[in-house]
């Protein structure tokens, strides 16, 4: 279920997008940004610059910029190709411009990492790389640049070649780490969202599997009267035409037909309300039962340890997030034990604890610092077996909501995994 429900988290950057509108006002703030870098330059600090194919290249960006406001919606989001296309005309707009004022030598330099920036955080990561590429051949052709850097007249400013050396790989290693770091975090950010909303999925689906009985019992009731109607009428007509050789039997079929389906809506309403007057409370005992019945047909074998006075035990309202939650981590440790599970439940007058400990391997130390993250998927790096991704975080969540603390250690022989709440959030005796 939680395969269905998540996507592959491989994929997951490919179908993020970004909004033009986004890329339109960082344009917009670069424009500015180098205009107001060229005014000071030419007219205040008058430095020697080529004003003119300085002008040209802010103009075509503003231009371009101007066309994409008009003919898109604020909207309107991008696809992977269209964005890599954008970004890679502002990297090179940038790389022209720095190129002929001075090159690597120019203090504006390192913001060619920028679009890269941009495209780790937004894009796939194969668009991200070839941007990365492209960014690292124009900074070095930023180190051959043949213009000088503007500076006073009658001044030469002359960077020495290590100099020039240092800072192309300072610019280099920069757009790698800061595009790496945007990357992962972007990419945990990705993961958390698709995982959330993922546990409110399945939220919802107990919470309608919950409401089913509900609309069932509505519907016997509205259904109730127009099938006494027709009952009543399929008795008046097998009484004149019960004997009748071409109508008898279609009558006694209908009579027999409606009174079934009366049987099948009185079944209705009585599970209804059985479920609803005997199923909604649910002691410790019988929620631990019910959480292990469906893996015990599995080869390995789970053993029940109970602490505590069963007359004291307590009961509390159902949780689906409960039930779904304490059978993943059963099924888990029934996917990891080499023969026997142990569910100890246990309860004091502060407290309820369950703890489900296997036999198997238990957790390596890396993935007992990363537990409960989405996608992590092995509990040790030689296993070929899944299981630790999504549904534990969701697991791990919906117990958190219940109010549950959870610890996850390995035990004497293998995993063990400890979910104690306090009493009064599992007993309705205690429950304000």
């Amino acid at each position: 279920m939680a395969a269905a429900m998540a996507l592959d988290h491989n994929d997951m950057n490919s179908n993020r997008s970004l909004r033009l509108q986004t890329l339109v006002r960082l344009r917009w703030l670069a424009v500015g940004g180098q205009s107001i870098a060229v005014v000071i330059t030419a007219l205040w600090l008058q430095f020697p610059l080529p004003l003119v194919p300085c002008s040209v290249l802010i103009a075509s960006l503003a231009l371009l910029n101007t066309f994409l406001t008009i003919r898109f919606p604020p909207t309107h989001r991008l696809t992977p190709p269209a964005a890599f296309a954008l970004l890679g005309l502002d990297l090179a707009q940038l790389t022209a411009l720095l190129f002929i004022t001075g090159g690597l030598a120019n203090p504006f330099a390192p913001l060619l990492c920028v679009p890269v920036i941009i495209s780790s955080a937004s894009q796939p990561k194969p668009h991200s790389i070839v941007l990365a590429g492209l960014a690292v051949i124009g900074v070095t052709a930023l180190a051959f640049s043949p213009f000088p850097l503007p500076w006073y007249p009658g001044t030469v400013l002359l960077i020495p070649r290590v100099l020039t050396a240092g800072i192309w790989f300072a610019i280099v290693s920069m757009t790698a780490f800061a595009a790496f770091y945007t990357y992962r975090v972007s990419l945990e950010a990705s993961e958390l969202s698709e995982a959330l909303t993922a546990t409110e999925l399945v939220l919802q689906r107990e919470k309608h599997l919950s409401q089913l009985d509900g609309l069932a019992a509505a519907a016997a009731h509205e259904l109730g009267t127009p099938l006494a109607t027709i009952s009543v009428v399929a008795k008046e007509m097998e009484r004149e035409l019960g004997d009748d050789p071409r109508f008898g039997e279609d009558v006694h079929l209908l009579r027999s037909q409606s009174e079934r389906c009366r049987d099948i809506l009185k079944r209705i309403t009585t599970l209804s309300s059985e479920s609803e007057e005997h199923m909604r409370l649910l002691p410790l005992s019988s929620l631990i039962e019910e959480v292990m019945a469906p893996h015990r047909e599995f080869g390995i074998e789970i053993e029940l340890k109970e602490k505590g006075d069963r007359a004291s035990e307590p009961v509390g309202i159902r949780n689906a997030g409960i039930l779904y939650g304490l059978g993943n981590l059963l099924e888990n440790a029934v996917d990891y034990a080499r023969k026997k599970v142990t569910v100890t439940a246990e309860h004091t007058a502060e407290r309820v604890k369950v703890t489900i400990e296997d036999d198997g391997d238990g957790f390596s130390p890396d993935i007992l610092m990363r537990i409960g993250e989405p996608y992590v998927t092995k509990r040790q790096k030689d296993d070929s077996a899944g299981g630790l991704g999504l549904g534990l975080f969701i697991a791990k969540t919906l117990l958190e909501r219940s109010g549950a603390r959870l610890r996850f250690e390995n035990g004497s022989s293998g995993a063990r995994v400890s979910v104690e709440w306090p009493r009064t959030l599992m007993d309705t005796k205690l429950a304000k």
